[in-house]
């Protein structure tokens, strides 16, 4: 029996009524999923004063992993904004949800570069993380020329972009190869996907019907990106839940919604942060669902979690443009 769950925000339970909605996923639709039409980044772009540039750098088996850099006019050591897609680790691309970044490029000037990693399940394991943490290795390496203050690099991700924008924060604490100090300033993990393992409460309510992201979704994406990993084999690098040591990670934001499966897990981490002594920020927005903001953007809680992450982001950053600049 399905657990009774949280009630939807009623703005956000009107327009989630005209959305179509999936229980599961499985190859199929997930080959439809992926032909649909990418994110317009032009029309994101038109009204901005912002240059695109596209470079492509080696992940550590030498495939190609592209980086989209979206950077301000006159960017001279300005804040940077790593970002990595949502998508369950099986779909999605460098262009997706970015709108969310492109704000803080217009608030706080900052550079964004998004990363095209390789998705499952024709990669699995450490693949994926290793080939966000390539792109940021060649962004800390390359910040003079980008512009960019290597002390406000920023990683930044939803769902599954979060889970890996965590991944990435781990191994640039547990490697030391990053060329700046601090390694990374912050990390901003929104409704971020940290644990494979799929059995909190959150994720048994959010079972047995359709919604925007299900426990049966949830277990296909993990299922994709672990291959044949069980147990002991899984990194916590992949499925950042299981790091046992939380301790000396950068500044954390973490949000999440009271009726996605992803709640529990995402509070346990900001509450074992805070159990290590870091320094961590959570929100549980009551009523949203999965990636809420990022659907629907117009809704009143939509706009409240975007502005909150926002301001978080200016104290961490300590950077702001003048309200006519933004």
């Amino acid at each position: 029996m399905t657990p009774a769950r949280p009630a939807l925000d009623p703005e956000l339970r009107e327009l989630l009524a005209g959305m179509p909605l999936m229980s599961q996923l499985d190859p199929k639709v997930l080959a439809h999923l992926r032909r649909l039409p990418s994110t317009p980044v032009d029309s994101l772009l038109a009204h901005r004063r912002a240059d695109r540039r596209e470079v492509t750098v080696p992940a550590t088996d030498g495939a190609p992993i592209p980086l989209s850099i979206f950077t301000p006019e006159n960017a001279t050591a300005a804040p940077c904004v790593y970002w990595m897609h949502g998508g369950g680790m099986v779909m999605g691309d460098r262009f997706s949800q970015i709108d969310i970044p492109l704000e803080w490029l217009d608030r706080f000037g900052a550079v964004v570069v998004s990363v095209e990693y390789r998705l499952a399940p024709e990669a699995t394991g450490t693949a994926l993380v290793d080939d966000c943490y390539q792109g940021l290795l060649w962004v800390a390496e390359h910040a003079a020329e980008l512009g960019v203050d290597p002390a406000r690099i920023v990683v930044a991700g939803a769902s599954a972009g979060g889970g890996l924008a965590a991944g990435v924060a781990l191994l640039a604490r547990d490697r030391g190869t990053l060329p700046m100090d601090p390694p990374i300033a912050a990390q901003m993990l929104i409704c971020p996907m940290l644990d494979h393992r799929n059995t909190s409460t959150s994720s048994r309510q959010f079972s047995g019907g359709p919604g925007v992201w299900t426990r049966e979704m949830n277990e296909f994406g993990w299922s994709s990106v672990l291959g044949g990993l069980t147990g002991d084999e899984v990194p916590p690098y992949v499925s950042p839940a299981l790091a046992d040591d939380l301790s000396g990670l950068p500044a954390t934001y973490i949000d999440t919604g009271s009726a996605e499966v992803f709640r529990d897990e995402d509070a346990d981490y900001a509450t074992r942060i805070w159990a290590a002594g870091g320094q961590a920020e959570l929100h549980v927005w009551a009523g949203g669902f999965h990636g809420f903001d990022a659907l629907y953007p117009q809704a009143r809680i939509s706009a409240t979690a975007r502005r909150t992450r926002t301001e978080w982001l200016a104290r961490v950053l300590r950077a702001d443009r003048p309200a006519e600049e933004s």
